[in-house]
């Protein structure tokens, strides 16, 4: 693979370079977030390690510019801020998945090898769902019904995008439970129940018509 590295620590960047060109892959460094974003704009890349803290232009305002030019390379982004609401925050910009400093090379490695897969496997997947007026972004991670938008907490996104891609039909809580929580047994608490509610709440109060039904006995149905 061709790999753009943003990362301005000398030592952190060789560090992963070597690693990477061990690997077999050919690898150009920036040092700085403008040089990064310049690369990434002007060359074709199978994917991009990006630090979060970076001079000239930081690795969320670069990310957030290639995400909304368009551009999907895969990116696993790098920080020493491990609290769970930046890492939030980097998914919910666009970020494919998220690697808190310091870490091993042998797990920076699988992890950008399962980003990269998982673009190609979803290469010709669409982008965005629609379902009657309500469209869900998934490279922006954002939610809108009629033009307005709606605020997602992550979860709530997993789950209202599995329900749009399974729209009109029954989703039963099995296969939620498996695909949106990843759990394969029954957790016998009522934390699809809540999560349904409050996305209820969100994409279908004061609305014209409900989207999300409940199918009692079977599961659940978005429908427009």
């Amino acid at each position: 693979m061709r790999i753009l590295l943003v990362e301005d620590d000398a030592h952190t960047a060789a560090f992963i370079s070597k690693g990477l060109r061990e690997d077999g892959h050919s690898v150009d460094h920036a040092s700085d977030g403008k040089q990064g974003l310049f690369l990434a704009t002007t060359e074709p890349y199978d994917a991009l390690v990006l630090d979060r803290m970076l001079p000239g232009l930081d690795g969320m305002t670069l990310l957030r510019t290639l995400r909304g030019a368009g551009n999907s390379v895969p990116i696993l982004m790098l920080t020493a801020l491990g609290e769970t609401d930046h890492r939030v925050e980097g998914l919910r910009a666009g970020a494919d998945d998220y690697l808190v400093k310091p870490f091993a090379y042998a797990e920076l490695s699988a992890r950008l090898d399962g980003i990269v897969r998982r673009s190609q496997h979803n290469e010709r997947e669409p982008t965005r769902l629609k379902v009657g007026d309500l469209e869900l972004d998934l490279l922006a991670r954002q939610a809108q019904r009629e033009g307005r938008r709606i605020e997602l907490q992550p979860r709530e996104f997993r789950l209202l995008e599995y329900l749009m891609r399974h729209a009109g039909q029954v989703v039963t809580r099995t296969m939620l439970l498996e695909s949106v929580w990843d759990y394969h047994f029954d957790p016998q608490t009522n934390v699809i129940d809540v999560h349904i509610s409050r996305l209820r709440q969100k994409i279908d109060h004061g609305f014209s018509r409900p989207m999300l039904h409940t199918v009692r006995g079977a599961g659940y149905r978005l429908s427009e």
